[in-house]
């Protein structure tokens, strides 16, 4: 996925994360850093992935660094179009809990998709990385199945035809349930009546999915996964 930040946000390498300072631990609030949970998730999907290859990684920081959201992208044979992607994300400044979240990249555009099947949220509290320990390992065995289920939905919705009309209903839809906010609705016009990409030319749920998706690129940090899932359980 390609992480669109803004207000402040901007891409980073996984080193640049361990140059953020951790904040101080308290009685009732406990950090989690952003360059270990990143490394986790990597060593433990590279352990219990078989078959599946690392496509790229990316991150990003927002709020001068105290917001972080990363995505690692997998390739294997189930899709030649899509790639298992793990997204997840976490803060410093207690703007958001620890998220990890399992879904699919599109590869001829970056574009994700969460559903909240396989999603873990976790406040930074004492026990916080206990449970996350615990939570990833079972949510990466999980993966497989949800990745395959993801690749499914998208062949239902490249299924159904859909007229600008419809598409244009759909679009109010999102709105109403803060899924796209004013300023994406152009976004997401512009990309369904004309896309960046002939993949997305058919006039089908999909196409308008992805349009959906090119959209909310501008997401900020701490609203990405919940818009993404959203986004799923409506259109699917």
């Amino acid at each position: 996925m390609t992480l669109l930040m803004h207000q402040g946000g901007d891409y980073c390498s996984l080193d640049d994360l361990r140059t953020i300072p951790l904040p101080k631990e308290t009685r009732t609030y406990k950090p989690v850093s952003h360059y270990d949970l990143a490394v986790n998730l990597g060593e433990v999907s590279g352990g219990l992935l078989r078959g599946y290859q690392l496509d790229k990684a990316q991150y990003g920081l927002a709020r001068e660094g105290n917001q972080m959201f990363g995505i690692h992208s997998y390739r294997n044979g189930i899709s030649s179009s899509m790639g298992l992607s793990i997204g997840f994300r976490n803060s410093y400044d207690k703007s958001m809990s620890v998220g990890i979240a399992i879904g699919a990249s599109v590869f001829v555009c970056d574009n994700l998709a969460l559903t909240g099947e396989i999603a873990i949220m976790r406040k930074h509290t004492a026990n916080v990385w206990n449970d996350l320990e615990e939570l990833t390992i079972t949510t990466i065995y999980r993966s497989q199945h949800n990745f395959s289920k993801i690749v499914e939905d998208a062949e239902t919705m490249a299924g159904r035809y859909l007229s600008n009309d419809n598409a244009f209903r759909l679009l109010g839809l999102l709105y109403g349930n803060d899924v796209i906010s004013p300023r994406q609705i152009p976004a997401v016009k512009r990309e369904w009546l004309n896309p960046s990409h002939d993949e997305f030319e058919d006039r089908n749920v999909w196409s308008f999915y992805n349009a959906c998706t090119e959209a909310l690129k501008s997401t900020p940090p701490n609203k990405i996964m919940e818009k993404h899932i959203s986004l799923h359980d409506i259109l699917i």
